[in-house]
């Protein structure tokens, strides 16, 4: 079974949307745009919303690694 966190975000420059982050302990992701009702690619987000991806995907993977070292140390 996998664990999943889950992020909000809302952009505040148009085209306003307002998004769901579910990154998964198996390293999946799903973006939903919570207005259109629809999954989203990370090569569809713009601005902001790809910089707030790109900072959690990176703690993701950072955190993934220090459980690795810990569990394996």
């Amino acid at each position: 079974m996998y664990n999943c966190e889950n992020y909000r975000f809302i952009e505040r420059h148009r085209p306003f949307r307002d998004l769901t982050f579910k990154f998964y302990s198996d390293g999946r992701l799903t973006i939903i745009d919570n207005t259109a009702e629809e999954v989203i690619s990370p090569k569809e987000l713009k601005g902001e919303s790809y910089d707030f991806y790109v900072r959690k995907r990176i703690a993701f993977i950072k955190q993934d690694l220090r459980n690795k070292l810990v569990k394996y140390a």
